[in-house]
């Protein structure tokens, strides 16, 4: 941890959970099961009782299910607090505070990708900055001091560029270039134009936007393996590993995923075996439940991923709800990190019904992108009402690939083939491009 960084901390006075935690412990990517269990058991019964005294919101819902604070004896009792929703959090920012709005530092907004008014997160300087900046994960997202790294996330209201700016520049001591992504002053052309003056060594952006770079960097004829990039981080969107493959060719360089959201933060680093999310057990405890009845699976078990951080104090985050399907597995890593791993399986809101099964728009994308006449550009245009007996796919064609009726038969063969599912295709000359969140799923 940086000097810079300890003196800040010095500046406040830290529970003594964040204490024990930092003072005398590995980092959590290296801690004992043991360790963690203590250290989330003890963050879970400070942030509960606070919550509970503090917050008319939560000491409603902990009434509703009989429980007070003293009633968290074991970790296992996380399972009896009642879940946090997103439709509890629309339409009222200060619904978490257990602290006077004074106190708040940063407000940031949802993307509204998901529909319903917009959901407003509010951070205090302790739950933003000086608590989420504790746990370091070096074996997982090794940025050191002197590595320049594109920030080409977006900022404004958003979550994402502001969370990683700090955290390169304060957490890792890193050099940051905050290019943005789809704004004004932060478009392809742009940030093509940074990149090649500042040459940075770290790149995180989406992977509809890493790959929009590359179609620039293409027309500018910039080859950008040039770079010799350390690491590529994509997250803010998900993709297939077909897709990723694709875009670790275009930039010569290792991409791996890091997961996190608006309301809780970061959830999961990859490692470089690119096999699950190593969960961030410093600042998240999850869960998976039954989507339908809220019960909690077993490991190996596909489910919503519910998530209590382990270190927002002043707007409390107790089982939230994420709407992402996933299942977790605790066999050790071959990459040596002890966290366990989960993965996973898209948002709740977004599975493609076909054939009386939903599927994951991720897994149809894997097949799409092994074929190479496929562009880089699709969508899976869908019956809104009913089942969907056909998946239809509307893209282009890869550079020197002609349309045609054989072509589009071929490649639905091969697919139906090699997934069981029958596809149609449609081949257009260009798609829109996305300038925020790409969206692969369309309803005619």
């Amino acid at each position: 941890m940086s000097s810079l960084f300890e003196d800040k901390l010095k500046k406040v006075n830290l529970p003594a959970t964040i204490d024990r935690f930092l003072n005398g412990n590995p980092h959590p990517d290296k801690m004992s099961e043991q360790q963690i269990n203590e250290y989330h058991l003890a963050s879970l019964q400070e942030i509960v009782n606070k919550a509970y005294e503090k917050n008319e919101f939560y000491r409603q819902k902990l009434d509703e299910v009989n429980m007070k604070p003293n009633d968290i004896m074991q970790l296992s009792d996380l399972s009896k607090l009642p879940f946090l929703t997103k439709d509890e959090l629309r339409g009222n920012p200060y619904i978490l505070l257990t602290c006077d709005k004074k106190e708040i530092a940063l407000v940031q907004v949802s993307t509204g990708t998901t529909g319903g008014e917009e959901i407003y997160m509010m951070y205090t300087w302790n739950d933003y900055y000086l608590h989420d900046l504790a746990p370091r994960y070096p074996d997982l997202f090794s940025v050191d001091p002197g590595d320049v790294c594109l920030n080409a996330l977006p900022y404004e209201m958003s979550a994402a560029g502001l969370a990683f700016h700090k955290t390169f520049m304060e957490g890792c001591e890193a050099t940051v270039i905050p290019a943005g992504k789809g704004g004004a002053y932060s478009t392809p052309k742009k940030t093509l134009k940074l990149i090649r003056d500042l040459l940075p060594n770290v790149v995180i952006t989406t992977p509809s936007w890493a790959m929009l770079l590359a179609e620039e960097a293409n027309e500018q004829e910039f080859d950008l393996t040039s770079l010799q990039l350390k690491k590529l981080w994509i997250t803010g969107e998900g993709c297939s590993p077909a897709f990723r493959s694709r875009l670790e060719k275009l930039w010569g360089a290792t991409a791996n995923f890091f997961y996190g959201s608006l309301e809780c933060g970061v959830l999961g680093i990859e490692c470089d075996d690119h096999d699950g999310y190593h969960v961030t057990q410093g600042h998240a405890i999850l869960e998976i439940v039954d989507h339908k009845t809220g019960e909690p699976l077993d490991e190996g078990e596909i489910g919503e991923i519910v998530v209590t951080s382990a270190l927002r104090y002043d707007t409390p985050i107790l089982r939230f709800q994420t709407g992402d399907l996933g299942y977790i597995e605790s066999e050790t890593c071959s990459c040596g990190v002890t966290m366990p791993k989960f993965y996973l399986r898209g948002r709740v809101v977004d599975q493609i019904l076909y054939n009386g099964t939903t599927l994951s728009p991720f897994y149809l994308e894997e097949f799409l992108m092994r074929e190479p006449e496929i562009g880089n550009w699709f969508e899976f245009v869908l019956n809104k009402e009913g089942d969907n007996e056909v998946i239809n796919v509307r893209c282009e064609l890869a550079a020197d690939i002609e349309p045609s009726e054989h072509l589009a038969d071929s490649l639905a063969s091969k697919l139906e083939f090699a997934s069981g599912i029958p596809f149609s295709f449609e081949f257009v000359e260009k798609l829109p491009r996305p300038t925020g969140k790409t969206i692969r799923v369309v309803y005619k």
